[in-house]
């Protein structure tokens, strides 16, 4: 790294007076004055003329080791041992030490590294015997810290705290990207649970007087369906196909948005679903009503029918809550954190700070240009707006399209699994990629069929493949799950170049999952291309920029209720599962009047609760907000350029933090104020 970077840091590191400068309270062995020693004897043998970066790996292995309680007489030998001078010998370390990780999780001893590099450069290191001592292994985390490869590690690539990447990072090369990165691996000593949490015992006590302790959050979503056909409308009508299944909330959200071109129909089923909506956020729903074809059900006055005569129905009650209040472990550690599992979702995972993140949010969410798009959907519905309009549909090109046409059309041609995976490549030459190109892609990618929702999960190494989930129905796949599998595909090719073709393993990803979500918004909209449905309308474009605007706007909004849920249980950390519920309700009608009611013409609506994700994916929805508002900056920025070139391009930078990426990619931090021009820019001409 630069000199002058070194020196910033070498003077916050010696003079400051924590973190870096004193040994952890826990040492009892190790002093400051033997620190101070080995760095200037680490100095003086490789002669530095600065010594940043081996004190700061010193101390942090220091702190390591001492915390594992290892022998403090051996420590300076290992350091004095082990710390590498040369850059050209450090680069190798990391690209072994990343292939051995790699290899070890996934293939055992089988995949061990060292014969490979052996036979192309006639040379072991260091990192390749620790690793080949690590083998073979049940589990490897505690054989690595065995053989001190995280002592290692800490020692030649020191963790960066995130105000730090974001203040140097922008100086960095790839390569001390990478450095910056391994550094992340290993960052807490062996006897603290080896980067995991331990269990906590008031957790542990809850879950033995858990009602509902067999019933995991993900059987529980992926058995949530709403069986339609079943259900009746204010008038105790049937307007569902007979067959319809919905899965919530997922299926019953993307049903409000296919009825937007079906009249009043279309209406009497959006306002059936956004009841069922409300039942479900309040627990009102009958349990009979849940998974089942076997009663009626009224959501409009909460009556239960079997066989034509009213029956006994059991509410739900608060079984949603359960699930949701087990998320929270209020014994949960974070640095110095008073809301761990909040800043270590954000501030760790994210490496966006939560108030950042609020703050970047309440930019758009107070915007007066969301009083404007509200006003141009209710002339366009020619009704005032209710609830469920967060959900608007109408500016997409599909929207004008029979939906049920269209699932004829697809459930033809993709009738099972091995169908749309033999079409993936199509996918990729849609958006421009050439044949082969979209074939190394495309061939990286496998289709299964998924119970739930659908989704994407990448690959674990090189040679692996990415699997993309989505939901078939019994005659092949409908419009829906279409739709899903072209935005989970969208996740995959992000997962494979990012993978495949970052130029250090290292590096492999992306920052956070919002930038995967922005992939998967790019394909995501440009779903009807791939099936040769091309809209030619020259306002195509501006209602575009008012589709991504009202998806950001209400996506945004169910952000802050899930990060306010978790501030609220934080400040009531014995709440009851029944006041929990209560809160959420009560915290969704705030956030809709904060944001929503002056739009809308509403108040105290719980709608922006009917996400499934704040039981089964805690703190992950503000992912979709930032991943909508990176994937309109992307698209602005290569929409006059080679898109497919672009996509390789920003996705083979690799996992840097949020700005900093955003900044290589399109030249801009993360920001709500590109997609506010344009929505400008779009009102101006109206």
């Amino acid at each position: 790294m630069q000199k002058h970077v070194y020196t910033l840091l070498t003077y916050l590191i010696l003079v400051a007076g924590s973190g870096f400068t004193q040994i952890s309270a826990q040492s009892r062995d190790l002093t400051e004055a033997q620190i101070r020693e080995i760095i200037t004897e680490l100095s003086s043998k490789h002669q530095l003329t600065d010594t940043l970066l081996a004190a700061k790996g010193v101390r942090q292995a220091a702190r390591m080791w001492q915390a594992d309680s290892l022998p403090a007489a051996d420590f300076a030998a290992f350091c004095l041992q082990n710390w590498i001078a040369r850059d050209s010998d450090k680069e190798q370390v990391l690209i072994r030490a990343a292939d051995h990780l790699n290899n070890h999780r996934y293939f055992g001893a089988a995949g061990s590294a060292t014969d490979y590099y052996y036979r192309h450069t006639g040379k072991r290191m260091e990192i390749d015997n620790m690793f080949d001592k690590s083998l073979p292994r049940i589990s490897l985390t505690p054989a690595y810290y065995k053989n001190k490869i995280p002592y290692y590690l800490a020692l030649n690539f020191p963790q960066y705290t995130l105000e730090e990447k974001e203040r140097l990072g922008k100086n960095w090369s790839m390569k001390e990207w990478a450095y910056a990165r391994m550094g992340d691996r290993f960052t807490s000593p062996a006897n603290s649970g080896r980067n995991h949490t331990p269990g906590s015992k008031s957790a542990a006590g809850a879950a033995k007087n858990d009602p509902l302790r067999q019933l995991s959050a993900s059987k529980y979503i992926a058995d949530y369906n709403i069986y339609m056909g079943h259900v009746l409308d204010s008038k105790g009508k049937k307007n569902f196909d007979k067959n319809m299944i919905l899965l919530s909330h997922w299926n019953l959200r993307d049903e409000i948005k296919s009825n937007y071109n079906k009249g009043k129909t279309g209406l009497d089923k959006q306002r059936t679903i956004a009841k069922v909506m409300e039942r479900i956020i309040s627990q009102e729903i009958p349990k009979e009503a849940i998974n089942s074809g076997e009663y009626d059900w009224n959501p409009f006055t909460n009556t239960l029918y079997k066989n034509g005569k009213k029956v006994k129905a059991t509410p739900e009650d608060s079984v949603r809550y359960y699930i949701l209040k087990r998320n929270f472990n209020p014994d949960r550690k974070y640095g110095n954190s008073k809301i761990p599992q909040i800043d270590a979702k954000f501030s760790g995972e994210l490496e966006m700070q939560v108030d950042k993140v609020e703050a970047l949010f309440k930019t758009l969410l107070t915007s007066p240009q969301r009083i404007a798009v509200a006003r141009i959907i209710k002339n366009r519905l020619g009704r005032n707006l209710e609830a469920f309009d967060i959900w608007y549909d109408g500016f997409k090109s599909r929207s004008t399209l029979n939906m049920d046409s269209l699932d004829r059309v697809l459930k033809a041609r993709y009738p099972n699994a091995e169908a749309l995976e033999k079409d993936l490549p199509l996918f990729l030459e849609t958006v421009g990629y050439d044949p082969i190109r979209a074939r190394e892609i495309a061939w990286k990618v496998a289709v299964d069929p998924d119970e739930g929702s659908g989704h994407a999960a990448g690959a674990s190494f090189r040679g692996a493949k990415s699997r993309l989930r989505t939901r078939f129905l019994k005659d092949g796949l409908d419009y829906k799950g279409y739709n899903i599998a072209v935005h989970e595909f969208g996740h995959n090719v992000e997962q494979t170049i990012s993978l495949y073709e970052v130029p250090y393993l290292a590096l492999k990803g992306v920052p956070n999952t919002a930038f995967s979500e922005a992939m998967a918004f790019i394909m995501q909209k440009r779903d009807m291309e791939i099936l040769g449905l091309h809209n030619t309308s020259p306002q195509q474009e501006a209602m575009d920029v008012l589709d991504a605007f009202w998806n950001a706007y209400e996506i945004m909004g169910v952000g802050m209720l899930d990060i306010a849920v978790w501030r609220w249980m934080y400040a009531h950390p014995q709440a009851t599962v029944q006041e929990l519920k209560q809160a959420v309700i009560d915290l969704s009608k705030e956030v809709w009047n904060k944001y929503y009611a002056d739009a809308f013409g509403i108040k105290d609506q719980t709608i922006l609760a009917a996400y499934s994700h704040m039981l089964h994916y805690p703190l992950y929805l503000s992912a979709y907000p930032i991943g909508h508002l990176i994937a309109f900056q992307v698209n602005e920025y290569i929409k006059d350029k080679n898109l497919p070139a672009e996509i390789d391009r920003i996705y083979r930078l690799g996992r840097l933090t949020p700005d900093e990426w955003m900044l290589r990619a399109t030249g801009q931090v993360v920001s709500t104020q590109p997609l506010l021009d344009a929505v400008n820019r779009v009102l101006e001409k109206r």
